[in-house]
């Protein structure tokens, strides 16, 4: 097994949401051949606050090791975690490299700093290193245009220091494509390199975990006289045009949205600031707060969100500006086996994974140039929404149960799936063949098969009337003597008699002790 070296600052128990997208890596890379080590900075270093029910969620066997950094200090000269372990980080990245024979570096950012390790790692140890895109390095950064503010700032090293990172690189992911493909726009060297886009994701043990957890205090009672939408998660700065159309059109027509209130989660300037609110200013602006919209700024822990889209009604969701945004709550929705009401731009990759699990009701719009829509449409939207929940069946969301998934795996993730895939056409075709076979053996053996076959298929996808009508092709082309037809006649007919004589033999008894 190829050993894979994860090197992301934060790591459980940090309560960040970057945290799983690392966790998660190293969760199923065993899978596909990769045996992964994380290296990361003690938690003792972290500013967040920490929520050790995460450390739960980890693979037992998981390596992890951890390195000191930079104090905080009460003046927080310096907050980013990247940069005040970025010498540790290096040290102990190079001897583990050296000494364990390694063959890749890993390295999600942000922090960003960390992708020079990457660089700095290649050239010191010849190591191929990859760098995942969790969010763009460099974009625009709402405020940059103030010279010689921290934003403008932030914007001018990102320029700056990102072509210095990337220059050896040998691959580069993201949650979206969006996140790198300007990456490689601005770097035309890197254009025959491996890139990959691979959604956030979520987990299904996560979500069993959070069962067997009970939180504290809910953050908001389950009301039965209210429709409950959750929104978990922090907001992007270019999330809130978009928002205060939303809030424009609720305001427009309060009667409509008196049964309905949506429970804002963790949306605060800071993780740890209970009245950080980022919500309640524009609420407040169209009187809609703790009315309709309700803001709970600080974040909590990650196992509580999922036991919060637990008792709400449904999960809300909502995009950017940007077209490259795809919100991971998405996925964590879909788990909860909640229906999802999104605003998404309509190019977000989010867009395809909610109508192709058939979880909710998107409305879509093409950026800035198009936020009057969402304000003309939203209440049809929700109209729409609410009918859609009432025949809302999560089970026509997921396929199959875990152990089939885990078995099913076994197939469609080893060498042999081609193989597999073409058997299934050549099997069909062999089907049809028999269409034209004389002999009455080879007709009836397939005949079995065939059924067997498409058994299988409604044990693993569920598709019942699909099963019954092959069954009763197959029955009707390939069964010309009519055996098959006779012995089901047979059999039921058994049953219908053994059931009368069971009954004459019951009214006999009941006579007899008369």
């Amino acid at each position: 097994m190829k050993k894979i070296l994860i090197l992301y600052p934060h790591f459980p128990p940090s309560n960040l949401a970057g945290v799983h997208r690392a966790r998660l890596f190293a969760q199923h890379l065993p899978a596909f051949g990769w045996e992964p080590t994380i290296l990361t900075v003690h938690e003792k270093f972290y500013e967040e606050k920490l929520d050790y029910n995460l450390e739960k969620l980890l693979p037992p066997a998981l390596r992890i090791l951890k390195v000191n950094a930079i104090p905080l200090g009460k003046r927080r000269l310096i907050g980013d975690i990247g940069i005040r372990g970025f010498f540790q980080l290096n040290k102990e990245a190079k001897r583990l490299i050296k000494n364990e024979k390694f063959h890749f570096l890993y390295i999600p950012i942000p922090s960003f700093y960390c992708a020079l390790l990457g660089r700095l790692l290649h050239r010191t140890t010849i190591i191929k290193y990859g760098i995942d895109y969790i969010d763009p390095w460099v974009h625009h950064f709402p405020g940059s245009e103030k010279i010689f503010s921290r934003h403008w700032l932030s914007s001018k090293l990102a320029k700056f220091l990102e072509p210095i990172a990337i220059k050896n690189v040998s691959l580069i992911t993201g949650v979206a494509e969006g996140y790198y493909q300007p990456v490689l726009d601005r770097n035309p060297h890197l254009k025959n390199i491996v890139t990959g886009a691979m959604p956030y994701g979520a987990e299904i043990k996560d979500h069993q975990m959070a069962a067997t957890i009970t939180p504290e205090k809910f953050i908001f009672e389950k009301s039965e006289q209210k429709f409950q939408f959750v929104y978990a998660g922090a907001m992007l700065p270019k999330a809130y045009e978009p928002l205060e159309r939303i809030f424009k059109s609720i305001s427009a027509n309060k009667d409509f949205y008196k049964a309905i209130e949506f429970h804002f989660i963790g949306t605060g300037k800071t993780p740890n600031d209970t009245n950080g609110y980022n919500i309640k200013p524009l609420a407040e602006k169209y009187n809609l707060f703790n009315e309709i919209i309700f803001e709970y700024p600080a974040r909590i822990p990650y196992l509580d969100v999922l036991m919060h889209l637990e008792i709400a009604d449904a999960v809300f969701v909502l995009g950017s500006t940007e077209p490259h945004y795809t919100p991971s709550k998405v996925y964590q929705g879909i788990l909860s086996k909640k229906p999802l009401f999104a605003v998404l731009h309509k190019q977000s990759t989010a867009v395809a994974v909610i109508k192709d699990s058939n979880a909710g009701n998107i409305l879509t719009y093409d950026g800035e140039k198009d936020l009057d829509l969402i304000e003309a449409n939203f209440e049809f939207s929700i109209t729409n929404f609410l009918n859609f929940y009432k025949t809302f069946n999560p089970n026509n969301v997921f396929g199959t149960a875990l152990p089939l998934q885990r078995l099913l795996n076994l197939i469609t993730l080893s060498d042999f799936a081609p193989l597999v895939s073409w058997s299934v056409i050549f099997f069909e075709l062999g089907l049809f063949a028999c269409i034209f076979a004389t002999n009455k053996y080879i007709r009836r053996f397939f005949l079995f098969l065939g059924i067997f076959f498409h058994f299988g298929i409604l044990i693993t996808h569920g598709l019942v009337a699909f099963f019954f009508s092959m069954c009763a092709a197959l029955i009707l082309y390939l069964d010309f003597e009519n055996a098959v037809f006779n012995r089901i006649k047979l059999l039921l007919g058994n049953i219908k008699r053994h059931r009368s004589l069971k009954l004459s033999i019951i009214k006999s008894s009941s006579h007899g002790n008369k």
